[in-house]
């Protein structure tokens, strides 16, 4: 085996670490907002979206506003980490940070601020999906699963028809990506019901972690 290909799956491998702690962590935030904080979706935004329409064609103004803020907030999320990206080199740990702050402010709030954590949580969520959208080339999503999902299957009836082992690999990366965001969903769901409001904090020790990593050396791509 070659050494360049040894350094790329070297590489590879320091980088779907990264990415392995950034998807547990949006699972866990998904399963937060959804099971603790009155059935938001923090990462699913078209959830909310049907729903808030849904709400709104009904005339509940209320619950429509429930749906409609962490839409807006993911949007402004996105936003943020755009202008960060576009200001600082250093973009992606600057918004880990950023969303570590968010989220361990997050864990203080009451159930009477549901609202606000919400909101927080889909702006964080969105800076996330902003700042890590490849790695290594291959375009992924740490907060969601659907085009993973679509990214995996159709890696791997590509890999059916070329038997090109590199397609095989890349859709076991997107699968593994899966894999540990449904683990995040089920431990946050199993920890609101033991730690409520701060079972969020866990989101931020993972992120802490992803954050360490990067420090330690770049992985992942623009």
């Amino acid at each position: 085996m070659s050494h360049s290909l040894l350094h790329h799956r070297g590489q590879m491998s320091e980088a779907f670490r990264t990415v392995m702690f950034l998807s547990a962590s949006g699972g866990l935030q998904d399963a937060y907002t959804y099971i603790g904080r009155g059935k938001v979706f923090a990462n699913a935004q078209t959830g909310n979206i049907v729903l808030m329409s849904q709400s709104l064609f009904e005339g509940d103004f209320s619950r429509f506003a429930h749906y409609f803020i962490p839409v807006l907030s993911f949007a402004l999320g996105v936003a943020a980490a755009e202008c960060i990206r576009l200001r600082w080199r250093e973009a992606r740990q600057l918004v880990l940070l950023a969303e570590i702050v968010l989220l361990f402010v997050v864990g203080f709030f009451p159930a009477a601020w549901d609202m606000g954590a919400n909101a927080l949580v889909s702006f964080a969520c969105a800076m996330q999906v902003q700042a890590f959208r490849k790695v290594h080339g291959y375009p992924f999503a740490s907060t969601m699963c659907i085009g993973n999902l679509r990214s995996g299957m159709d890696s791997l009836v590509a890999f059916g028809h070329t038997r090109d082992k590199s397609l095989l690999y890349k859709a076991l990366h997107y699968f593994g990506v899966i894999l540990v965001f449904a683990l995040g969903a089920g431990v946050g769901t199993q920890c609101v019901a033991v730690l409520g409001a701060k079972t969020i904090w866990l989101s931020c020790a993972l992120l802490a972690v992803s954050l360490c990593f990067m420090f330690i050396k770049e992985d992942l791509e623009d």
